[in-house]
């Protein structure tokens, strides 16, 4: 068969992780830019408190009934088309935000942001696991998958600290300081899109067939497609006990992300305080998140996979209880970070027993169930437990959550007992060049 001929190049295990890494860097410092930015944005705009709430709602909404659908497509049609549409959509989002002055305007930005979040979610790490197995059947990613989990902290972190130096340049005085980090954040989403349509290479079916009746009979495909994974999480379980594990480990986010800013407005003083502070206490979360990452691939190399997550899963919830207990400013962002370092490490754990219950043929969903679990349980638990600090304290509802979120552990325990039944694997941490 000649060059021209062949269906497609498999890239090594090397090659795969090097373009998993970049497009992870491409995909995730953008958002670095704004993550501190977009409700002061919204606000600045002139939309209220409760219209920027909802419009974050409809964002969450959005991907959490489309999570299954785009991902069993992604697992029918392929990982590349449907990552290279999420990044068109997330360039469409972006660009909206830059004119969008009213509710409604945000609201659809936000519905594209959503649809962009349900598409990107899955199909690269299913490319890069698959790409792998392609040459290396039933490989561990654990060491892979925490070096992305550094590169995502890195990147954020990096990028909020690139948002505060243009928020303080403020070059263009006759327009908002908060405008130039918007729009390098779309320029930097069209970068992402040109890159991943440079990089990613998908191995294509043997027999010629357009576009469009590869996308007909994937969309007939795909919802079988979600029914096996919803009847591989019912008779798998070790699967259905890392799914039952991201609702314990989402209770715990509801305390670092959204009970943090609140109790540290608490503690000196006013919500204006509280926002100047929390620019870099975000970029050094994310710094140390990505710190977490890589202590995760190091201790589960001599303690194994199943372990690391165990630890980092009690450790994450015993920091948010702690959280919850300090008394002053400097305590807490210590406790923070400490937290949020755990909460890095338990990631790529988590990720590597995921692949280790799917297939080819369904690990995109087998992903995207993971996530819309933690979509649903963020979205129950975060106004009960507002209701819980609103009757008794914020510390009580943090000290709560975090105790509960430890809880999850336990559900780890199917996967610790499949690990040491199982031969050890063949790993994948570290690839040579």
């Amino acid at each position: 068969m000649s060059t021209t001929d062949r269906p497609y190049a498999v890239l090594s295990p090397a090659a795969a992780r090097r373009v998993f890494l970049v497009l992870s860097f491409t995909r995730w410092f953008p958002v670095g830019l704004v993550v501190g930015l977009l409700t002061l944005w919204q606000l600045e705009r002139g939309l209220s408190v409760a219209q920027s709430l909802t419009v974050s709602s409809a964002a969450g909404l959005t991907v959490f009934f489309l999570e299954l659908p785009t991902s069993g497509f992604a697992d029918a049609f392929g990982r590349r088309p449907v990552f290279i549409a999420s990044a068109v959509v997330n360039v469409a989002a972006s660009a909206v935000l830059i004119v969008a002055e009213s509710f409604w305007v945000f609201f659809v930005a936000a519905v594209l942001t959503g649809i962009f979040r349900a598409l990107d979610s899955g199909p690269l790490e299913a490319w890069f696991v698959d790409t792998v197995h392609a040459t290396s059947p039933g490989a561990d990613v654990d060491g892979a998958l925490a070096a992305q989990g550094t590169v995502l902290g890195g990147s954020i972190a990096a990028g909020a600290l690139a948002s505060g130096a243009l928020v303080w340049w403020h070059p263009f005085t006759a327009s908002s300081a908060l405008l130039l980090p918007v729009v390098v954040f779309v320029v930097l989403n069209v970068v992402h899109l040109v890159a991943t349509v440079a990089l990613l290479r998908e191995p294509r079916p043997t027999v010629a067939t357009s576009a469009l009746r590869r996308a007909a009979a994937s969309a007939k495909e795909a919802p079988a497609v979600v029914r096996d994974g919803l009847g591989l999480m019912r008779s798998n379980r070790v699967l259905r006990g890392l799914i039952v594990v991201e609702v314990f480990w989402s209770v715990a986010m509801i305390v670092f992300e959204t009970f943090q800013p609140i109790r540290l407005a608490e503690l000196v003083g006013s919500e204006e305080r509280a926002g100047a502070i929390m620019g870099p206490v975000a970029a050094g979360g994310w710094a140390v998140f990505a710190v977490g990452a890589a202590l995760a691939g190091w201790t589960s190399r001599r303690v194994g996979v199943t372990r690391t997550a165990i630890l980092a899963r009690v450790l994450n919830g015993a920091g948010a209880v702690v959280m919850g207990l300090v008394a002053g400013p400097a305590a807490l962002i210590a406790a923070y970070s400490v937290t949020y370092l755990l909460h890095g490490s338990g990631g790529p754990m988590h990720a590597a027993l995921l692949h280790r219950e799917a297939r080819a043929g369904n690990r995109a969903t087998v992903l995207s169930m993971n996530s819309m679990v933690a979509f649903a349980a963020f979205g129950v638990f975060a106004p009960l437990l507002g209701l819980l600090a609103e009757q008794t304290s914020t510390q009580v509802a943090m000290m709560t959550a975090g105790a509960v979120s430890i809880v999850g552990a336990w559900f780890y325990l199917p996967a610790r007992r499949a690990e040491r039944s199982a031969s050890q694997p063949r790993r994948v941490g570290t690839f040579t060049h």
